[in-house]
């Protein structure tokens, strides 16, 4: 099993690199983050010249027909610069849901995603805080065209300025789940809308009999569908590990006490390899179940390991970053703290590392 990226994802990952380091440095995303903008327009459609959000989708569907190895290949970019557009809401989750269904509406809207014309949300939890499916409460009334959406859904990431939502709900009571479409503005939509800890747009919405078109989905899509998220975040939670790997490494060797680089301070130099040691573990484990969903052959134990592993070690490294640089650390002005808060949020999206260490019984 090859554990490398090839040439072509390298290149793919030189290209956003060197755009993300030009155009979106800690100062320009902080800029963007305290104004009223929801996310970039100008980089949206950078990703979208890219190829980025055709990159999941099959060549019919107007897509490059890539692997989730294609996608982890530049999302660890994404959280080295504490990215806040939409990708994993719109195009790991609700794109493809919509690329599953065979409804035309469905397949209108997935162009829309792929050329950056438009952004859809994802409507998944409601509360509970875990990416199981079995939880979600909300029911449909109606079928097809004619279905009609009640309930909440909360955390919908740009889900007060998405142009569609997919939204996962039971076929009336007790019944199978399935995805169904939403458009913005429609009757009965109440959006209300913050900002994230970690800075990204989102929103908890309330449905009262609004008009939604059933997709159709399965169980096992839903598994797959949350579980290619899942690594995809787990990849820009690495990516954010490694930049503060990187500078507080940086720091404790140019910050001095005593006359002396803190690095070479007994308990700091233990700290810095407990650091590296944790990133190593993380990326090693991402890489790994990476290349068993590449062949088919990730189960959910894979995932749910994967998952723990990236929660734990990410705290981790982001505290002993935290700690290693004392009180400047915490403020708003360093990106030490800003990056802790992106894998705090990474963590409890879609079940903390808690709540999967539990599942394959290592809680």
């Amino acid at each position: 099993m090859d554990f490398s990226f090839t040439d072509e994802q390298q290149m793919l990952r030189d290209g956003v690199g060197k755009f993300l380091e030009k155009s979106y440095d800690f100062d320009t995303r902080q800029k963007l983050v305290n104004s009223d903008a929801p996310w970039s327009a100008d980089a949206w459609q950078q990703f979208a010249e890219f190829g980025l959000l055709a990159l999941p989708f099959s060549e019919e569907q107007g897509g490059l027909g890539g692997s989730i190895s294609d996608c982890v290949a530049f999302a660890e970019l994404f959280g080295k610069h504490l990215v806040i557009e939409p990708y994993l809401g719109s195009v790991m989750l609700a794109g493809s849901a919509l690329a599953q269904s065979g409804h035309a509406a469905a397949q209108e809207w997935v162009e829309k995603i792929v050329s950056g014309e438009a952004v859809a949300a994802f409507a998944f939890e409601e509360g509970h805080g875990t990416a199981s499916p079995e939880l979600v409460a909300m029911t449909a009334q109606g079928s097809g065209d004619s279905a009609r959406l009640t309930g909440e859904k909360r955390l919908v990431h740009a889900g007060g300025d998405a142009d569609a939502i997919v939204v996962l709900a039971k076929k009336g009571e007790g019944g199978p789940l399935a995805f169904y479409l939403v458009e913005a503005g429609a009757d009965g939509l109440d959006a209300r809308a913050y900002t994230t800890i970690d800075g990204r747009s989102a929103a908890n919405i309330t449905f009262t009999d609004v008009a939604a078109t059933e997709l159709g989905t399965s169980e096992e899509a839903v598994e797959k569908l949350i579980s290619e998220a899942i690594i995809v975040q787990s990849a820009e939670a690495v990516g954010a590990m490694g930049a503060l790997v990187a500078m507080t490494g940086e720091y404790a060797h140019t910050r001095k006490q005593f006359g002396v680089p803190i690095a070479t301070f007994q308990a700091v130099a233990h700290r810095l390899a407990d650091m590296k040691i944790a990133y190593t573990k993380a990326r090693a484990t991402l890489i790994y179940t990476t290349a068993l969903a590449e062949s088919g052959a990730a189960t959910p134990r894979d995932i749910a390991i994967l998952k723990g592993q990236i929660g734990k070690l990410g705290r981790a490294v982001g505290e002993a970053a935290i700690q290693t640089h004392g009180g400047v650390g915490m403020t708003d002005e360093l990106s030490v703290s800003h990056y802790h808060k992106r894998l705090l949020a990474c963590d409890t999206t879609f079940g903390d590392h808690a709540y999967h260490f539990r599942k394959v019984g290592m809680g």
